[in-house]
């Protein structure tokens, strides 16, 4: 018996048939697309360009704009990208209310205005309990240390053991910085009418060199950078670590951050680095900026 569908349902299976067969095609697509979706890295290898955020107004490690970045992890950045076969770009930012902003803005997320995020962002304090809290960035190798210093000349005041030493001297500090609030809260704040506050650490050392403060509390690099500018001999001045509360003893190593599915660039970071750990360029690095590579 010769049996004739109706149209609507002779067009129903058509359809049908159509989409079924149509659905392993599909697949097959999707399964190719996915094949050829580019990893991270390769994105980066096929533009031929790191793009490294950094810190504006953080001398000596980074300062300028985008077209002029001076420091050292200017000058760090440009080495790792060197050891990856890459150009490097600069996309430097404001420092945010804290780091987990800056992470947010510059490694995992982007900025609200619309620019980042990087592929990597240096000056990044390698610390567990940070790390722990920022799991949507993943921090790694740290190539340096730094801690706070007391510069001072040691003609005009030989020694210093604590900050009760400085009752009657001038005081020098940087603005906003874990530095100031200890030596402003110091023992309810037995040296603060001795406590003057400028813009930066590097200002902050400079009125010592200039013998118009006796003290300043900034980081070693600043101290060393400040000397290393004006050319002066590092013998002739003091950098004495206090023991404060809230000043960390040991200080804080500096490292790197990448988004936290971008393993794959981050050994790679960290193979660079160990290379320019191990052929003794990271160290020239920073005797060139006339700083000291302390281990992290």
């Amino acid at each position: 018996m010769n049996i004739r569908l109706s149209r609507s349902v002779a067009g129903a299976l058509s359809r049908r048939s159509i989409l079924l067969g149509a659905l392993p095609l599909a697949l097959g697509l999707g399964g190719i697309a996915h094949a050829q979706e580019k990893t991270a890295v390769e994105k980066i290898r096929a533009n031929g360009v790191l793009k490294v955020a950094l810190y504006k107004e953080n001398e000596p490690y980074s300062d300028g704009n985008m077209a002029r970045m001076t420091g050292l992890d200017v000058s760090l950045a440009e080495a790792l990208a060197k050891q990856l076969q890459l150009g490097v770009s600069f996309l430097p930012f404001d420092a945010g209310e804290n780091m987990a902003d800056d992470l947010r803005n510059m490694v995992w997320k982007g900025h609200y205005l619309g620019y980042g995020p990087a592929d990597v962002m240096l000056h990044v304090p390698v610390d567990k309990y940070f790390m722990s809290e920022n799991r949507q960035a993943f921090i790694f190798a740290p190539y340096t240390r730094e801690h706070l210093v007391l510069l001072h000349n040691p003609k005009n005041l030989p020694q210093v053991s604590s900050p009760e030493d400085l009752k009657d001297r001038k005081i020098a500090v940087e603005r906003g910085t874990g530095a100031a609030s200890a030596m402003l809260g110091y023992h309810g704040g037995v040296v603060r009418d001795r406590v003057s506050i400028f813009k930066s650490g590097m200002d902050a050392a400079n009125t010592v060199l200039d013998g118009q403060a006796d003290a300043a509390f900034v980081s070693l690099a600043q101290a060393e950078s400040a000397i290393f500018a004006r050319k002066l001999d590092r013998k002739d001045w003091a950098f004495t670590k206090l023991s404060m509360p809230g000043v960390p003893p040991n200080g804080w190593a500096l490292g790197m951050a990448v988004k936290a599915d971008n393993k794959e660039l981050a050994a790679l970071l960290d193979k660079a680095l160990d290379d320019l750990r191990r052929s003794g360029d990271l160290l020239k690095l920073f005797q060139a900026h006339g700083l000291t590579l302390a281990a992290p």
